[in-house]
């Protein structure tokens, strides 16, 4: 061995040791050194690789695992190489500079050759092709690219921003990425959006070496189309699912339909008979206001579009190439249809009208579902009310009753309120074992039952002795619960009888309620009971009764006389309130977070409240504090607040005349008189009585029966005849005449007397029907 090869060897095997242990990009540029050197000094590639075996196995016996070898033959491989490299440069510069002048002569003779054949293959293409530069601009295209896009090779080149492309739809190609594949929107030359499916590849072009795009577009507009339709109803048909009545399918289905088609303005005009006006439905914040009137040609177009055959569509205007909306029919049934108004006329396509026949198939499918609902609903609900009760009720009377199970509006809970001939009424509350429709028809025959024994003249223990034989010969009707009473306003008592049913609660006015636990024995239909218990209690002026189910009270996790106490307290606050509003506090206050978990039925009844007397001075700053009195009582006595308010302005009209007319020329005869009625009644004299006695005083009674309220406003006063031309005054005689029933004014003897009365209204009991308009905004 020379010493020249063995002086390379050994530096050779130095560098190589250190590189492993540790590699860096100098010890590489240092094996290339070393392959530079190996060329010049003529150092076999033998020689060099056997070394370089030599000292990697030597490496390779002090390494610790498998893993750190292989490591180390990687790095050993990766020095080799490197090594080699300016070996093989060296050997292929030769090589090439041979070959590169023959292959240039080629490559001339054939370059036209090629061009020609790849032209002729691009054109032959059905996708578009296209090429771009490193900057997205597009410079090259074929003829298939021009008929998608509408620009062709003739106005090449085409920078970024494309003139095709739409503001939010993605450029192509996104620099930096390898291959792309995706479907984006653009616009054609004539207008027209259409869906590409585009294809693009990273490439470097041979011959100047630089980075460019190629790809392929593929008119994919049916496919995006089919797909959207198939959407478009799937969100329609999914809006609209879960809607129950025809109102409520307008609702979300007028919106859905308005946003998918791209319209301003959605209206539906339904003709539910012959007889009434057309109801109305509109969505759309920019339409047609809530509450304004559709125009003559607008209810024109509609009315003939719902008497053509289902399904058929028209644009409008007629016949012409932009249109203003879509006007169709609505189901099949002729007295609905729906336009679709945009907002600036457009071009429809066959896609467009494809898509509208779609979704208005879907709507109108969806109204006629609602119809039947509706009506089979309707139906159902008549048949559930006639077993429920009563809908009107006696003055001071409210009722309340919650099924468990919607949409279900009855249950195995009932309520029951018959007025009777001798002037009482009769109350039942009960509650059968059960829940749904199976409790519902049990209820229905013990309701009946109990109204008869009632109208026949049972008192609670007999209706509940005789309700006993009944309930054993109903299947299911065994260890019903009820509670019966008979209520004598006018004496003010009340009979009760409890066949193991929830206690009663009388509440005295401004005192906390007492559970009335008297009168109990078992369910019906469980023992046989020699006789059935009835206890009797006072019913004071203004005093509020409960009478309600177990469903109220009884809850998960409470004690069932924390329920009772909490009702005892809300009645406590509740004198002042009329007994609707009194139901709705006690709901309130015992309502779970998650609502009932079972049926409740709630009766409440005021006692009429003792008459309300007022001394009022002759002085119109006091009036405000009568009318505050007035409106209280009123409250107290059940009177609804539209009745309410005609009886305040009106006893306000009669205090008002008094105090301006009757005193007018001082005390007088007056003041005497009032003196000595005080006297008489025993009222001690102050300061404020002695200053009103140079007035005059007003006197205000206010009383109250079973069905009338009473008011009467007395002065002491001289009368003041009517003028025969009052101007633009002396109207309160009229006012007062108009806001009461009947009106007496007495002024015969010493001063004025004033008596107004009317009759408390029947109680409409709550039922539950879907509101119906003519003319209503659905969405916004």
């Amino acid at each position: 061995m020379s010493a020249a090869l063995a002086a390379f060897l050994d530096a050779y095997a130095q560098a190589l040791r250190r590189h492993l242990d540790s590699p860096t990009q100098a010890g590489l540029a240092e094996g290339y050194e070393l392959g530079r050197r190996a060329l010049v000094e003529g150092i076999s590639l033998l020689d060099l690789t056997e070394n370089h075996y030599r000292v990697v196995q030597s490496a390779e016996s002090g390494t610790a695992n498998d893993a750190d070898t292989t490591k180390r033959a990687e790095t050993a491989l990766e020095f080799l190489l490197q090594t080699l490299a300016a070996l093989d440069i060296a050997t292929r510069g030769y090589i090439d500079g041979t070959r590169r002048a023959e292959q240039q002569r080629s490559r001339i003779d054939d370059l036209a050759g090629r061009d020609a054949f790849r032209t002729a293959l691009v054109e032959s293409l059905q996708d578009g092709f296209f090429v771009a530069d490193a900057r997205g601009t597009i410079i090259e295209v074929n003829s298939a690219f021009g008929a998608l896009t509408g620009y062709g090779a003739a106005e090449l080149p085409f920078p970024l921003p494309h003139p095709w492309s739409t503001p939010d739809g993605p450029r192509y190609p996104d620099l930096g990425a390898e291959a792309q594949r995706f479907v984006m929107p653009v616009k054609h030359r004539d207008g027209r959006t259409v869906w590409l499916a585009v294809s693009t590849s990273a490439m470097v072009e041979p011959e100047k070496y630089e980075q460019i795009f190629v790809g392929t577009i593929r008119d994919v507009t049916a496919e995006h189309d089919a797909q959207a339709r198939d959407q478009a109803a799937s969100r329609l048909a999914t809006a609209v699912g879960a809607a129950t009545s025809v109102v409520e399918v307008l609702a979300v289905g007028l919106d859905e339909l308005r946003r998918t088609v791209g319209a301003e303005t959605a209206v539906v005009m339904v003709w539910p008979n012959r007889n009434t006006g057309p109801e109305v439905y509109v969505s759309g914040a920019e339409g047609i206001p809530e509450g304004t009137v559709l125009d003559a040609r607008a209810r024109a177009l509609l009315d003939r579009a719902r008497r053509r055959p289902a399904r058929s569509l028209f644009a409008i205007p007629e016949g012409t190439e932009s249109s203003e909306g879509i006007v169709a029919p609505l189901g099949e049934t002729g007295d609905a249809a729906l336009w679709l108004r945009f907002a600036a006329p457009r071009a429809i396509s066959a896609a467009d009208w494809t898509l509208f026949s779609l979704l208005i198939g879907h709507l109108s499918l969806a109204v006629q579902r609602a119809r039947n609902f509706d009506q089979a609903r309707s139906t159902s609900l008549t048949l559930q009310r006639a077993m429920l009760g009563p809908i009107e009720l006696p003055p001071r009377f409210s009722v309340h009753y919650e099924p468990a199970l919607p949409p279900l509006e009855i249950g195995g809970d009932w309520y029951d309120v018959v007025p009777l001939r001798d002037g009482t009424i009769g109350v039942v509350v009960g509650d059968c074992v059960g829940r749904g429709l199976s409790a519902a028809v049990v209820m229905g025959q013990l309701r009946t039952a109990a109204r008869a024994l009632l109208l026949r003249g049972a008192g609670p223990a007999q209706l509940l002795a005789e309700l006993d034989t009944v309930a054993g010969r109903i299947p299911g009707a065994m260890c019903t619960t009820v509670c019966a009473a008979v209520l004598d306003p006018v004496r003010g008592l009340v009979r009760y009888s409890s066949a193991g049913h929830m206690p009663p609660i009388l509440a005295d006015v401004g005192q906390p309620g007492r559970l009335l636990e008297g009168g109990r024995a078992v369910p019906l239909a469980t023992f046989d009971t020699p006789r059935r218990p009835e206890a009797t209690t006072a019913l004071t002026p203004g005093s509020t009764l409960v009478l309600f189910t177990d469903g109220l009270v009884e809850q998960r996790g409470v004690d069932i006389d924390d329920s009772f106490a909490k009702i005892s307290a809300v009645l406590a606050d509740t004198a002042g309130k009329l007994p609707r509003e009194v139901a709705d506090a006690v709901l309130s206050r015992l309502r779970p977070a998650a609502g009932y978990d079972d049926d409740v039925a709630m009766v409440v009844y005021r006692q009429p409240p003792a008459a309300l007397r007022l001394e009022i001075p002759a002085d119109p700053d006091q009036l405000s504090a009568m009318r505050k009195r007035l409106k209280a009582w009123l409250a107290a006595a059940a009177v609804p607040h539209d009745l309410a308010s005609d009886l305040i302005a009106a006893a306000n009209e009669a205090c008002s005349n008094s105090i301006e007319h009757a005193y007018r020329n001082g005390g007088g005869r007056a003041t005497h008189a009032m003196s000595s009625r005080a006297e008489l009644l025993g009222r001690a004299t102050s300061s404020a009585t002695a200053a009103t006695t140079d007035t005059g005083l007003v006197e205000l009674t206010a009383e109250c029966d079973t069905e009338r309220v009473v008011i009467l406003v007395t002065d002491t006063g001289t009368w003041k005849p009517r003028s025969a031309d009052p101007g633009p005054r002396g109207r309160g005689i009229d006012m007062m005449r108009a806001l009461t029933e009947e009106l007496e004014i007495d002024h015969s003897g010493l001063g004025t007397r004033v008596r107004m009365s009317v009759t408390l209204p029947a109680i409409k009991s709550p039922v539950a029907n879907p509101l119906r308009g003519t003319n209503r905004q659905v969405s916004g």
